[in-house]
């Protein structure tokens, strides 16, 4: 039995997967703080992601296809963001440091179960680390 196979492992793996992007989004909203009428977005929740089946994007199988350029299929706009500058930037950087610790510590949660679980594997296998 492969332990990279378990529905728990592909899970966390998932979830990895989704708080990288995550974080890519959120540094580039902290990137355009100042970018006049910027506006921030965020990914949708991972709970959206699992419901909906996964997250699976088109694959660009030709060079004739168009490309995304959009940057992550799953970032949206901010509905939370409502708060403008004067020169119309919506980013709010308390909000998005709140965002960036929230995802940071998702991230350990789940690194961290996907380590006690191959950890839990090879000691049933009678390997040490």
């Amino acid at each position: 039995m492969d332990p990279s196979r378990t529905s728990t492992i592909a899970l966390a793996e998932r979830r990895l997967a989704w708080l990288d992007a995550r974080q890519g989004v959120l540094a580039r909203n902290v990137a355009n703080a100042d970018t006049p009428n910027f506006r921030p977005s965020d990914i949708r929740p991972f709970a959206e992601l699992l419901a909906r089946g996964g997250g699976m994007t088109l694959a660009r199988t030709d060079g004739q296809h168009i490309a995304n350029r959009r940057g992550n299929p799953d970032a949206r706009p901010d509905r939370l963001a409502v708060e403008r500058a004067p020169n119309g930037n919506a980013v709010s950087l308390d909000r998005e440091a709140l965002r960036v610790a929230d995802t940071d510590t998702a991230h350990a949660l789940a690194s961290n179960l996907y380590r006690r679980w191959m950890g839990m594997f090879r000691t049933a296998l009678g390997r040490q680390q």
